[in-house]
């Protein structure tokens, strides 16, 4: 049996209809305009850059988020803590540019 009769034996198992797959729309919620400050820092970090964002006065819980979705779309390590987030490297421009498309108003530091 080759790899053709294979495929075919498995076609009539299928279910027939339509093979349109059924995307799910991401609803993002809409979160208040903060003012953010994205800061660069090297001191303190063993000659390791930082780029630090500030000012946030929502929740732990949406700082989380924020942090996640900066990390996942700048593809870099970072952490949080209570009022600010800490991303990985020189991403003062980047950062700035993905908060705005989030809805924050934001502006670099230093």
């Amino acid at each position: 049996m080759d790899w053709k009769d294979s495929l075919s034996a498995l076609k009539g198992t299928l279910p027939q209809g339509d093979a349109e797959p059924v995307v799910e729309e991401k609803v993002e919620e809409k979160v208040d305009a903060q003012n953010l400050i994205v800061s660069f820092e090297k001191k303190g970090r063993g000659g390791k850059t930082a780029t630090i964002i500030s000012g946030f006065t929502c929740d732990l819980e949406t700082v989380h988020q924020i942090a996640d979705v900066l990390k996942k779309k700048l593809a870099t390590g970072g952490s949080y803590r209570e009022e600010e987030i800490l991303l990985q490297g020189d991403k003062r421009d980047a950062a700035v540019e993905c908060l705005k498309k989030l809805g924050h108003k934001a502006k670099r530091g230093n």
